[in-house]
């Protein structure tokens, strides 16, 4: 054992002595370099056998030596500066990625805590909030917090890919539908109150479905409590296919808020539940519902302007939205590209609330949805028992288009139109277009259909789109004009006909 001792002290002896001589040498090198005295001594041991030439050659070798030390100086600087400054960026790059994924946990916590609030809200309705939108035919739903299938997981759209999947022998099924329109408002109005105990009186209900005919954004407006989220959470219901909530929050700046984003950090695409709905829809017959809930806490025209462009072509071949610029291998199998078609069997009911905590909805909103107001609350009557129903989308569209051919608004009526625009043009300085009127030759007929008479259909329409706008003028100046427009009305389509029409111009005037 003292052999060894022996041995690894000399090792150690030779090891650091080295270093230490190293070291000793380097320092002793720097100072002999540096040696300014050792210098001038030279100088003056050669200075008597310089002649005049020799001299400039000293001085510029004293010149070039000092130029290439201060160099060499310089350059040990700069790479020792930059090598700190590397270090200092890989070290706040490694801060950032830590505040990152930090952020997104904070982000999954407040999503989840966000979920736990919508539940304890439409937990009143007797709804279950984390139902799947998949279809009963598929044989497969998918509960909130469900896995994502092994195959699903390595593509960058994990819950698209699961549809994919689970959808993947699937067949659209023909549910042999033989009701009317009538029929379609009964039997979910008794649905509703039968199953859900949400009255609805029947011209609402009416209205609603000539709504969905007209257009593929339905706004339910009116004072809290009333009934307007729940009408659209029964109406999935109604489907067997409940409503897609997507509650809007007063931070909602663009598209990214319903169909999602590319996170460059995860290289994986943050799919919303709406996203899901609409790629979903694309697989069956069957309709679905998003509901756009307190639409107006945020301004509509930030995150639902590109699909308001989009539902107004007239092609749906021409409804894509870009989702991601470029395709992967393993991108879900209905995107094209990175488009995505949107599936017309899907509609988007907002919720308003006008009050002070809300924006006010814009025309260009207005222009290219339907409005409902909702302000009283039901009143309750014996239900005949009724049962959610398997529907078909297409079966429906059939039953919207007969009754646009069938019940075409009649020319005495368009002529009446015509002379009520002049009018509004004359004293109020207000013109609807072509859009509004294309809009009213949809919902009228749909609403006879339905069991309402055109001129209530009418009247409705002008009210909740036309007369909607006078709320731009200022009021004062248009008071006394208002009993002329009145008496325009009686005139022109009957007493008491355009009663929704008058009651609102009355409204209106009481403001001034």
């Amino acid at each position: 054992m003292n052999t060894y001792v022996r041995f690894l002290y000399e090792f150690l002896d030779q090891l650091l002595g080295g270093i230490v001589t190293a070291l000793k040498g380097l320092i002793l090198g720097i100072i002999q370099m540096f040696d300014i005295r050792a210098y001038a001594n030279l100088i003056k041991t050669y200075s008597k056998d310089f002649n005049g030439g020799e001299w400039v050659l000293v001085v510029l070798a004293i010149v070039v030596t000092i130029v290439v030390l201060a160099l060499v100086i310089l350059s040990v600087w700069f790479v020792v500066r930059k090598a700190l400054k590397f270090r200092k960026t890989l070290v706040e790059q490694e801060s950032l990625l830590e505040e990152v994924a930090d952020l997104q946990r904070k982000v999954v916590q407040l999503m989840k805590e966000k979920d736990e609030l919508y539940a304890m809200k439409v937990s009143q309705l007797g709804l279950k909030p984390t139902e799947s939108a998949l279809s009963e035919g598929a044989g497969a739903e998918q509960e909130e917090g469900e896995e994502i299938p092994e195959d699903a997981q390595s593509s960058r759209f994990p819950k698209l890919t699961t549809i994919d999947i689970e959808y993947a022998n699937y067949k659209i099924v023909n549910y042999g539908n033989s009701f009317t329109l009538p029929d379609l408002v009964n039997n979910f109005r008794n649905f509703a109150a039968s199953e859900l105990k949400l009255y609805y009186q029947e011209d609402l209900i009416r209205l609603y479905i000539a709504a969905l005919a007209s257009t593929k954004l339905v706004i339910l407006q009116g004072i809290s409590g009333t009934g307007k989220t729940s009408l659209a959470y029964a109406w999935g219901k109604f489907l067997k296919h409940d409503s897609c909530v997507a509650s809007v929050q007063p931070s909602w700046r663009d598209r990214t808020e319903l169909f999602g984003y590319f996170n460059e950090f995860t290289k994986k695409f943050n799919e919303t539940e709406v996203l899901k709905e609409i790629y979903l829809a694309g697989y069956t017959d069957d309709i679905y519902t998003v509901i756009l809930d307190e639409m107006n806490i945020s301004r509509v025209e930030y995150y639902f302007a590109e699909m308001l462009s989009i539902l107004e072509m007239p092609s749906q071949d021409e409804w894509i939205v870009e989702l991601v610029p470029s395709a992967w291998p393993d991108d879900p199998k209905h995107l094209d590209q990175g488009k995505l078609k949107i599936a017309p069997n899907v509609w988007y009911i907002g919720t308003i609330n006008n009050d002070d905590s809300t924006f006010m909805v814009t025309d260009k909103v207005y222009d290219r949805a339907m409005p409902i107001d909702i302000n009283d609350k039901g009143q309750v009557f014996e239900p005949i028992p009724t049962e959610a129903q398997d529907i078909n989308y297409s079966y429906v569209r059939t039953l919207f288009d007969e009754a646009m051919n069938n019940n075409q608004i009649t020319q005495e009526t368009l002529d009446k139109i015509d002379k009520m625009d002049d009018y509004v043009i004359k004293h109020f300085r207000i013109a609807f277009g072509n859009r509004i009127v294309a809009h009213m030759k949809k919902f009228v007929p749909v609403y006879v259909g339905a069991g309402g008479t055109e001129l209530d259909g009418v009247d409705y329409f002008i009210a909740r789109k036309i007369l909607r706008k006078f709320e731009q003028l200022n009021i004062s100046y248009i008071r006394d004009e208002i009993d002329g427009f009145v008496k325009f009305l009686e005139d022109t389509f009957g007493k008491g006909k355009m009663h929704e029409c008058v009651d609102y111009l009355l409204r209106l005037k009481k403001l001034t």
